[in-house]
């Protein structure tokens, strides 16, 4: 790893000399990332004292997906609530709305992309950190919970032997 990759995080580019340039149009999740990159950037110069890139840390990023939550589509309900638990409640109710934990699981997973390609070193990633896999956690058994939604964890099917399997099709292999 050169030095170079550190320096051009620490001072906010987004890319080195010897980089190739993106594609003309890019991709729906790479014009997302680059918009959800620049809102997160944003976030942090509008913190009082506004926070460098270069020392942002998880307690940053925790903070960030709270604050997202005012601007949530999702019904959460609170465990007062009568509708509580109902997958389908038959009344509106003041609970609060919030961000799906899909939507928060998937800016991670962006964010976390976006802080390597500029210049960010993976081991120092903050939205990689265990707080924020530990928050997310927390976020969707407790959305599941509130709307009487299971969330358990897909097992992989054995395979059926359908004949499309690329393994056995010579296609290939990973």
């Amino acid at each position: 790893m050169s030095s170079e990759r550190g320096k051009g995080f620490a001072e906010g580019s987004s890319s080195s000399p010897g980089d190739q340039p993106p594609p003309a149009t890019p991709s729906r999740y790479e014009s997302q990332k680059r918009r959800d990159w620049n809102t997160f950037g944003q976030y942090l110069k509008n913190q009082r004292p506004p926070v460098p890139l270069s020392q942002c840390n998880c307690n940053h990023v925790l903070d960030f997906l709270r604050y997202l939550d005012q601007f949530g589509k999702t019904k959460v309900h609170l465990q007062g609530c009568m509708f509580y638990g109902q997958p389908e409640p038959p009344a509106p109710c003041t609970c609060p709305l919030r961000q799906a934990w899909g939507s928060l699981d998937a800016l991670i997973g962006r964010l976390r992309a976006a802080y390597e390609e500029n210049g960010g070193f993976p081991e120092a990633n903050p939205f990689a950190s265990g707080a924020i896999r530990v928050y997310l956690r927390e976020v969707r058994e407790c959305q599941a919970k509130a709307r009487g939604i299971p969330y358990k964890k897909k097992k992989k099917k054995p395979d059926q032997g359908k004949g499309n399997d690329e393994a056995t099709s010579g296609g290939m292999q990973f």
